[in-house]
């Protein structure tokens, strides 16, 4: 009987077996699909010379995350590789904002949209060169993170305190428009707020857009060398080596409560697999709480709470094998990794509206990879492996494009829909087409049959807006690991902090169930202690 069992061989559920496995615990993970890491796999599907990313593909928020840089995955053949420029967002009149590796040539290239932007610029990467560190160890903690709060005020005061707060609270279309004279800053900061589902006028959107961008700024957007299956499997050689055990192929059905508290799981198949001290689950918070746990375990107050659990947008991929680099008419877009395609912060603002409206944008704002110029293995010399993902409503009401796309993501409507996306690309690179030599298009069932946690094409375990942000996520009142079952735990991204990955959702839960048995021990003591005195008690007033 292991110590533990974790639901889920994604990122956040390898990442809190990992964590358990260091504290000496026992673990077995259990995974649904045939191999694992969840959202983060490739394969070689669309092209047998291309390696393709099947869900993510960039990860500046693992290169930042303190939680990965102490598993040391160097050491378990994990290597990272980047593009030239980290980042793009190509203009019709050609025209380019980009992002680089270094500071002095992003505000160089913002200066060219107006003066003075580069200097805008330099002040937000020296704000968070003041707070980024402290503020990265306060995301990845368990919320409240009262320690590394208590480093991040004093900082927070001298970067502008009550002004900062405001900046980071803004819009992104305000926080630009505040910012920057020209389109370059204000595109690089919208571009990267729809990231998450933030709209432009979305509360908070500035400070996750500047986030983004100065994660871009000093981690660059790495990707892992050989594809991003590659991260995963490094993060599996880890446990193996601390003895940890991974079935695939193995998906749970029932989380086993006793008197109380979890003490294993049922699979699909009618097994059992008991755990000893805890469960973590690296699982949506709707199929925790909504098919995994007996609802008459659960307080009422919550199960209320979860009809109104917020999924962030739906999502479409397009995989291309392509014969040569994308031909770009802005040469600024050549060098980047990612590249984003919108006409302007208009053109992000219109696009979320009639996502909200439940339309199927006409003109969808892509996210780009060009994943062989970000790591020549993907491809042979001279070609490019690349991917776009767009978004859709998660309930489709209708086609602003016309084309009477009605969300049953048939095979006629994946083809449309790619057909959409290509057109967006010839826009900005003419003869994109006469290069694609296969293509592979990826909608929201099939993302979700792929993997059950990507509900309806949602690739961040929830929205991330801020009515569902910290004491909100995934429900009013929570923020933390813990459930209402004692040693039953929430490890996946619909919990603090979120999407994106930086494994922090794993760790904390592990965190929570190694204090969590260190507390019942105690408890057991105590009650031990207490049964003793109160059968002296009773034997001397007997005598």
């Amino acid at each position: 009987m292991p110590d533990a069992v974790v639901i889920g061989a994604g990122p956040n559920g390898l990442v809190a077996a990992n964590v358990l496995a260091d504290a000496g615990w026992s673990v077995e993970v259990l995974e649904a699909q045939p191999e694992p890491g969840g959202a983060v796999r490739s394969d070689r599907l669309v092209h047998p010379d291309y390696v393709s990313d099947v869900f993510s593909a960039f990860y500046p928020l693992a290169a930042a995350s303190p939680v990965l840089d102490r598993l040391e995955l160097g050491r378990h053949g994990l290597r990272w590789s980047r593009a030239p420029s980290v980042l793009a967002h190509p203009l019709p009149d050609g025209r380019c904002a980009v992002l680089e590796d270094r500071v002095d040539a992003t505000a160089a290239g913002l200066d060219a949209f107006a003066a003075g932007d580069g200097a805008a610029w330099r002040d937000l990467c020296a704000t968070w060169d003041r707070i980024g560190p402290d503020l990265l160890r306060s995301l990845f903690t368990p919320f409240p993170p009262l320690l590394p709060a208590l480093r991040l005020l004093p900082r927070l005061r001298a970067a502008g305190g009550l002004h900062l707060a405001r900046s980071l609270l803004l819009p992104v279309r305000r926080l630009g428009e505040e910012e920057f004279g020209g389109d370059g800053g204000r595109l690089l900061l919208a571009g990267n707020a729809l990231h998450a589902d933030l709209a432009p006028e979305a509360a908070g959107s500035g400070g996750f857009g500047w986030l983004m961008c100065m994660l871009g700024q000093k981690y660059g957007f790495p990707v892992p060398v050989g594809g991003a299956g590659a991260l995963t499997a490094a993060l599996v050689r880890r446990l193996e080596a601390a003895g940890g055990v991974l079935r695939c192929g193995t998906p749970v059905r029932e989380v086993v409560v006793r008197h109380g508290r979890a003490v294993g799981v049922r699979t699909a198949d009618g097994g059992r697999v008991a755990a000893r001290r805890a469960v973590l689950a690296d699982v949506a918070a709707p199929a925790l709480y909504g098919a995994l746990v007996d609802e008459a375990l659960l307080p009422g107050r919550l199960l209320a709470d979860l009809k109104a659990f917020h999924w962030d947008f739906a999502t479409v991929k397009v995989d291309w094998a392509l014969s040569g680099p994308v031909p770009w008419t802005a040469a600024g877009a050549a060098g980047a990794g990612t590249v984003h395609l919108a006409d302007g912060v208009d053109a992000l603002t219109r696009f979320s509206a009639q996502i909200a409206m439940g339309q199927v944008p006409d003109e969808p704002f892509l996210l780009m990879g060009q994943m062989t110029t970000a790591d020549p293995a993907r491809s042979p010399a001279g070609t490019e492996s690349a991917w776009a993902y767009t978004h859709v409503p998660q309930h489709v009401r209708g086609d602003a494009g016309g084309q009477g796309l009605s969300g049953t993501w048939d095979h006629a409507e994946q083809e449309r829909m790619a057909d959409r996306v290509e057109d967006q690309i010839e826009r900005h690179a003419p003869g994109f087409r006469s290069r694609v030599l296969a293509r592979r298009v990826l909608t929201p069932p099939t993302l979700e049959q792929l993997d059950a946690n990507l509900h309806g094409g949602a690739i961040n375990g929830g929205t991330a807006a801020l009515h569902q942000q910290l004491l909100f996520r995934p429900l009013p009142g929570t923020g933390r690991p813990e459930t209402p079952v004692r040693g039953l735990y929430l490890a996946s991204a619909s919990a603090h902090p979120g999407g994106g990955v930086h494994g922090a959702p794993g760790a904390n839960a592990a965190r929570a169930a190694l204090r969590g048995r260190h507390t019942d021990r105690l408890l057991t003591r105590t009650q031990r202690v207490l049964a003793r005195r109160d059968r002296k008690g009773r034997a001397a007033g007997s005598a």
